[in-house]
């Protein structure tokens, strides 16, 4: 059986070109994760692996869909080949089941794994430069200055509940916690 796996980095992005591609190459199911690549735990992937028996071709779009570290792929590949499962990446025409395919799926894999060390390389370089011109990043606070000085306040009273508190200033209890423990 041919098993479609998808995945987008976000639930806000659109896994469409990739089910679109898994249909016409033939996966009777498919199954969708939207979640980062980086993640190893996706829920859609685990049951994917569930599924899998002697026989079957897992269908990507792409190797990157599956996973994004070069071990991740290879640990992907070696479980798949004690069980007897066939790997197939569309785009980049890799088929497990040759030798030829192997050797190009590990190159790949190896390329793909490079590609994400220049994106945290690049990021990291360009946060580092923000920090230095002054331009501080993350979030902003939910609590202003007054706003923390109330929660206190109110807290350290202990005329208000932990909800009343939330209500008032429109946070959740995490968040104020967070802002408590200061």
């Amino acid at each position: 059986m041919f098993i479609g796996y998808a995945r987008v980095s976000t639930s806000d992005q659109n896994p469409n070109l990739q089910t679109d591609a898994l249909k016409v190459a033939g996966c009777q199911k498919i199954f969708i994760d939207k979640i980062s690549g980086t993640k190893s735990d996706r829920p859609e992937l685990n049951k994917l692996k569930e599924q899998l028996r002697e026989g079957d071709t897992i269908i990507v779009w792409r190797l990157d869909r599956l996973g994004r570290s070069l071990k991740d792929l290879i640990e992907w590949v070696n479980y798949l080949e004690k069980g007897k499962v066939a790997l197939r990446s569309l785009h980049e025409s890799i088929d497990t089941t040759t030798p030829t395919g192997k050797l190009i799926f590990h190159l790949f894999g190896a390329l793909a794994e490079f590609e994400r060390n220049l994106i945290v390389e690049r990021t990291n370089a360009g946060l580092t430069a923000a920090r230095a011109r002054g331009i501080k990043g993350g979030r902003k606070p939910k609590l202003d200055a007054t706003k923390q000085k109330t929660a206190q306040t109110m807290y350290d009273a202990k005329n208000h509940t932990i909800k009343e508190i939330c209500e008032t200033l429109k946070v959740t209890k995490p968040t104020l916690y967070k802002y408590l423990k200061r």
